[in-house]
């Protein structure tokens, strides 16, 4: 299925909420390790404007390390305005970047859990349907995931969306609204205490092992 229009949805959504944040608002940590908010920001936007040329000097400057890869890009796109960042997230919202090995799902789970770690520190909450989600959550219950989303080893539980139609596994239930799971099975235990159910002691001692490094 292509989700692009779906990407572009978010992005647009993204780009009005953080329209006018302030100084210390930019500067508020995000769930994305290291990163602050305006960083979250110019990640999102590095796929969209990077060149080729961009791409092989930080390639070349981060020495093949995956995340001295993200962090060399980001520092390229994080001194300019939040304003003139959030301009090319809206202007190309509809871009149809992929990573390397992945489909159309990969961008649109990127857009949707990034989205938290930007509005969940900052208090704000975007008014978008839990069914959005759904795509997000096949895709990070798949082995497909673990390919740069999703660290190995989660333990066998049964995950169930409380706010849609979504379940994945087996064995002890976690249960949850679709953003916390989503929040959870990428490592970010800002959304943990809306999780329920006996499956969620083992699910959180897994996901402690798995939190984000700056760039996922």
């Amino acid at each position: 299925m292509d989700h692009f229009a779906q990407i572009a949805d978010e992005r647009r959504a993204l780009a009005t909420a953080l329209r006018g944040l302030t100084p210390q608002q930019r500067a508020t940590p995000s769930l994305c390790g290291e990163w602050t908010v305006h960083d979250v920001v110019a990640h999102l936007v590095v796929p969209l404007v990077s060149t080729p040329l961009d791409l092989l000097r930080a390639g070349l400057s981060s020495r093949g390390s995956f995340d001295g890869f993200n962090q060399a890009l980001v520092r390229r796109q994080s001194p300019r305005s939040l304003d003139d960042l959030l301009d090319d997230l809206e202007r190309h919202a509809g871009h149809r970047f992929t990573p390397p090995g992945h489909d159309s799902q990969a961008p649109l789970t990127d857009v949707k859990v990034h989205g938290l770690d930007l509005t969940v520190p900052l208090g704000m909450t975007l008014d978008r349907s839990p069914d959005t989600w759904l795509p997000v959550l096949d895709f990070l219950a798949s082995d497909r995931a673990q390919r740069g989303f999703v660290r190995r080893g989660r333990p066998a539980v049964r995950l169930e969306a409380a706010d849609a139609r979504w379940a994945a596994g087996t064995g002890p239930v976690v249960r949850g609204p679709s953003a916390a799971l989503a929040a959870a099975l990428t490592g970010r235990g800002a959304l943990d205490h809306r999780l329920e159910g006996d499956g969620v002691e083992a699910f959180l001692a897994w996901q402690r092992r798995a939190a984000p490094t700056r760039g996922e």
